[in-house]
């Protein structure tokens, strides 16, 4: 089970990250909201996707972890049980 939760963090942390690098790298998101009549909102892009990236990015190292403590302890238990 909790090797299930491991891959699901490392999955949502990369497909959050890659979003949220295409936001800031690829100028999509300034043209749909200047399409959409928001454009006031693109000077504060920086101040939400940067944190959001860091976000996710933490996520996948969380995972990460998450996912090599648990074959840590089944390994061990392993090892006990003979």
């Amino acid at each position: 089970m909790e090797l299930n939760k491991g891959n699901r963090l490392i999955k949502t942390g990369l497909v959050g990250s890659i979003i949220a690098v295409i936001c800031c790298v690829t100028p999509v998101l300034v043209v749909l909201l200047s399409a959409l009549g928001l454009a006031t909102l693109i000077g504060y892009l920086d101040y939400v996707l940067l944190p959001a990236m860091a976000i996710f990015l933490g996520l996948i190292v969380y995972g990460w972890w998450t996912k090599s403590r648990y074959a840590e302890e089944n390994k061990s238990a392993e090892v006990r049980k003979g």
